[in-house]
């Protein structure tokens, strides 16, 4: 994997330095770190690789991606300053007449947002699988020990294609398939968007994100949810972070809780942001119910495991410090391009 891993950046950092136009860095980009591209293909090939070896390859892949990142900026702030020299030599510039401006867009601050939490987990070991939208009420519902006559399968909280069929109200099918499909262990999480039938106001969303996370293996604890989410939390939000959590309940998790993180806005001491409490709400987590580990084919006698919720919109509004989640969809202009 290393040895491929060094081939894929060589030949990409030699592609680089030939590159001659812009059009040619944007195809270098797609080709290497594209979703399609050589270094997503070595992430997907991560599940070929000993559990104890995925932190250590995550890194690798992390490394190679910000080198390469680093030497495509370099390289198109080079072609840029060469043609912006031809293009001085070659015309005739009336100073008088206002600049024509062009509006270059860039990443949405959900997915600035996303892939900061994709990168901590990779760099943990984790592999990130998608899932499909529309789902069947069994892996949205049943798979997860939710029961008929839980309220989250009323049609006032759920769109219900038919009786059978459902848009997902959460990632959460996204493990189950992952536990019936793949043994363990299991490390990943499952990014993606939901639907719930929510009004819309500043905090709520008929459709909105989520990012959930499994791990399944001999001998896990609560311990071991407890100091993963810890290093995630102060890799997210800085590392004088401090988390609490909170006795919860969830059907598919035993014992469930909600985790807080103290305010990296005031340290702690109260704020508007905290509501002057000190902490922030960030995700759900707990064990995973044997049951649900049963259902999926997996002996909870011999593996156990852990699972977590974050709500991106939630991240991204924490984080650059937003108080209407509506402003991430209105499409202005005006909002979106300080990020």
């Amino acid at each position: 994997m290393k040895e491929r891993l060094e081939q894929v950046c060589q030949e990409a950092l030699a592609r680089l330095e030939t590159a001659d136009s812009m059009e040619a860095l944007n195809e270098i980009r797609v080709a290497y770190l594209g979703k399609k591209g050589k270094l997503t293909e070595i992430l997907k090939s991560m599940r070929d690789v000993a559990p104890e070896d995925r932190p250590k390859v995550g890194q690798l892949v992390n490394e190679a991606r910000a080198q390469l990142e680093g030497r495509l900026d370099g390289r198109k702030r080079e072609l840029a300053a060469k043609a912006r020299e031809e293009q001085l030599r070659s015309e005739t510039i009336d100073v008088t007449l206002p600049a024509k401006r062009n509006l270059v867009g860039h990443r949405h601050p959900n997915t600035i947002a996303l892939e900061e939490l994709e990168r901590i987990f990779i760099g943990m070991g984790y592999e990130v699988i998608e899932g499909p939208e529309v789902e069947y009420d069994y892996y949205n519902f049943e798979a997860l020990n939710i029961p008929a006559n839980h309220p989250a399968r009323d049609e006032q909280d759920t769109f219900y294609i038919n009786k059978d069929i459902v848009l997902r109200s959460q990632t959460s099918p996204v493990q189950v398939r992952t536990m019936e499909q793949q043994k363990p262990p299991i490390r990943m999480i499952a990014p993606g968007r939901v639907f719930r039938s929510d009004e819309v106001d500043a905090t709520h969303s008929p459709c909105f994100h989520q990012v959930e996370g499994l791990v399944i293996d001999k001998g896990i604890t609560f311990a071991d949810l407890k100091g993963t989410l810890q290093d995630f939390a102060r890799e997210l939000f800085g590392p004088e972070t401090k988390v609490k959590f909170r006795p919860h309940h969830f059907p598919f998790t035993e014992p469930s809780a909600e985790m807080d993180v103290s305010c990296f806005k005031c340290g702690g001491k109260g704020c508007r942001m905290c509501k002057g409490s000190g902490w922030i709400e960030i995700l759900g987590c707990g064990m995973v119910h044997p049951k649900v580990l049963r259902m999926s084919g997996i002996d909870p006698d011999e593996y156990t495991g852990f699972a977590f919720g974050i709500g991106l919109e939630r991240i991204t509004l924490l984080k650059y410090e937003i108080d209407d989640m509506r402003l991430l969809y209105e499409n202005d202009d005006r909002f979106l391009r300080q990020f």
